[in-house]
């Protein structure tokens, strides 16, 4: 039987609604969080002991809540279940990763269709049987699941719907991302290239260490706990959570700006580079292995990704050994000088991330050499009023959130 899931694509649609703190919610959330902590004192313990990995059917028959739904209960052991198949998929590559083992005082909470149902404009979430629902008004139709987690500064309630849409994925409606420290991504989907700058939110992040170094001597001189000391302290953390606005805002601009592009050409599959071991693999001295660690890759591909699936993509991570040497005409290895890449061998020539772009492309695809001249790359600028959301024809398909 063919299997027909790849050709398909699967559209998600996630509806937000912020929660004030309030005394039912924690309480859900630390129940919630007991129970994951037991699952992993005591499914690590039966390892110890016994040299024994339980199931998950094992562990959801042996741990559940009597504050918690059924369905909550067990999505709360599948999720450390999820998170331990991380690890095991992550330790191939990264022998040093470390498996779920912290304990939760705070978890959270999902329920499932079983659980969730909406009458008279409220949404109304069981809790179990001799628990109280939770009841919030809702004006919308009823999800596919809900997730309460914390948003930092109140709860945060994550309604899922699912779409149908058996639309067939077109071959060869594929882009290639690679992330860079300098520009946040480049872009080839075969035809054009476009360069997302990155050096606004660069200035910014230079800003803040700059910032950081200069209290810090500050404070070196000062008696900690006086005072003037506590003074300094919450202007340091109202300049950093400012800074920390802007570099958010240019982040979100930019990869809102990608993910539209994107859709207006048909791409339909995302791929991206996968760098997230880059951090172990190099050592360029103290200056350069700072920007390193401070680039922003990983939120970079999180914002890319939730947002082109929001819209019907598929977002895939390949791995990008070599892509920035390989040339993509004759496939001759050559170290970048500058951002221009120049191949020694049959002298290509091309902008050096826009190559890593290509080859990105090339291999998940399991394409030849690039044959014939390539367009010059198209550059994007972060600017204030650029738009943080979906286009105008997108938002009349897609309900806001």
């Amino acid at each position: 039987m063919e299997d027909k899931s790849k050709n398909t694509k699967k559209r998600y649609e996630v509806r937000r609604l912020r929660l004030a703190p309030a005394p039912e919610l924690d309480a859900l959330a630390r129940a919630a969080g007991a129970l994951y902590s037991r699952v992993v004192v005591d499914f690590w313990r039966t390892v110890r002991k016994h040299g024994v990995w339980l199931k998950p059917s094992s562990m959801m028959r042996w741990h559940t809540s009597n504050q918690l739904h059924a369905h909550s209960a067990d999505a709360v052991v599948q999720s450390f279940y999820a998170a331990l198949k991380s690890w095991r998929k992550r330790r191939k590559i990264d022998p040093q990763a470390k498996p779920p083992y912290r304990q939760r005082r705070y978890f959270r909470v999902q329920w499932k269709a079983s659980a969730i149902r909406v009458r008279d404009g409220k949404l109304i979430l069981s809790n179990g049987r001799g628990n109280a629902p939770l009841i919030i008004p809702w004006p919308w139709e009823a999800p596919a699941q809900i997730e309460l987690g914390w948003a930092g500064t109140a709860y945060e309630l994550r309604a899922v719907y699912a779409r149908a849409a058996a639309e067939p994925v077109a071959e060869g409606e594929t882009a290639g991302i690679d992330l860079g420290e300098i520009h946040l991504a480049v872009v080839h989907d075969g035809t054009q290239t476009t360069i997302y700058n990155g050096r606004e939110l660069r200035s910014k992040r230079q800003y803040r260490n700059k910032l950081l170094a200069r209290l810090a001597a500050k404070q070196s001189r000062m008696k900690r706990g006086s005072r003037r000391w506590r003074k300094l302290k919450r202007s340091q953390q109202k300049q950093l959570r400012k800074l920390d606005r802007q570099m958010w805002d240019i982040l979100h601009k930019q990869t809102t700006a990608l993910v539209s592009t994107l859709r207006e050409r048909g791409v339909q599959t995302v791929v991206i580079g996968d760098v997230r071991d880059l951090r172990k693999r190099v050592d360029y001295g103290r200056a350069a292995n700072q920007r390193i660690h401070q680039m922003v890759t990983g939120k970079v591909r999180r914002l890319i990704t939730y947002k082109a699936e929001r819209v019907g993509m598929q977002v895939v991570l390949q791995n990008e050994a070599y892509t920035s040497k390989a040339c993509p005409r004759c496939e001759s290895h050559n170290k970048p000088r500058g951002r221009e890449y120049i191949c020694s061998t049959c002298g290509f020539r091309f902008h050096r991330d826009g190559v890593g772009s290509i080859n990105i492309r090339r291999k998940y695809l399991g394409l030849g050499p690039v044959v014939g001249a390539m367009a010059s790359p198209t550059g994007v600028r972060w600017h204030p009023h650029q738009r943080t959301r979906v286009a105008r024809d997108e938002r009349e398909r897609i309900p806001a959130l």
